[in-house]
C-alpha cells in the first residue's frame, strides 16, 4: 500500500542591495536581491520545509543551520537536492510542488518556466509536476513596500 503525505512550506527574506537575486534556482536580473546566509532563495526555501514537514522532519533551520559556516552562501539548489535526499531516506519521493512567490517586483511571469526546469531537475521529477505561481500584494504590507519577498509552497510526497 503506497503513503501520500502533504506538507507546507513559508519562507521570506529582506530585498537589499548589493546582492544577486536567486529565485527557483535561477538568477534574476534586478537592481536588488535577498539577504540571508544563503543564496537566499526564498521560494527553494519554503520548499524544501514543506517537504521536510511532510516526511515529519522538522525544517530547513535543523538541517542546514544559517550559523553553520558550511552553508555560508551555499546554493539553494545544494539544499534542495539535500533535502530531497533526507526524504529519500525515510521512503519518500515527490510527487507534485504547488509554490506560489510573492513579489511586487521584479515581475516573474516570464521566469517561470526556467524555474519549473531548473527545479524539476534537481528534485528528479517531470515538469509537470513543479507549478509555480507570482503574485503581488497590491502594494501592501512589507512586499508591496518592496521590503522582501515571501513565498508558500505546499508538496505531496509518496512512499
Amino acid at each position: 500500500m503506497s503513503k501520500i503525505r502533504v506538507g507546507f512550506g513559508f519562507d521570506v527574506h529582506q530585498l537589499v542591495e548589493g546582492r544577486e537575486l536567486w529565485l527557483g534556482g535561477i538568477r534574476i536580473e534586478h537592481s536588488l536581491g535577498l539577504l540571508g546566509h544563503s543564496d537566499a532563495d526564498v521560494l527553494i526555501h519554503a520548499i524544501c520545509d514543506a517537504l521536510l514537514g511532510a516526511a515529519n522532519m522538522r525544517d530547513i533551520g535543523y538541517h542546514f543551520p544559517d550559523n553553520s559556516e558550511a552553508y555560508h552562501n551555499i546554493d539553494s539548489k545544494i539544499l534542495l537536492r539535500k533535502t530531497v535526499d533526507l526524504i529519500a531516506s525515510k521512503g519518500y519521493k515527490v510527487g507534485n510542488i504547488d509554490a506560489t512567490i510573492c513579489a511586487e517586483r521584479p515581475k516573474l511571469k516570464a521566469h517561470i518556466p526556467e524555474m519549473q526546469q531548473c527545479l524539476a531537475e534537481v528534485m528528479e521529477i517531470e515538469v509537470d509536476d513543479v507549478s509555480i505561481k507570482a503574485t503581488t500584494t497590491e502594494k501592501l504590507g512589507f512586499t508591496g513596500r518592496e521590503e522582501g519577498i515571501s513565498a508558500y509552497a505546499t508538496v505531496l510526497i509518496e512512499k
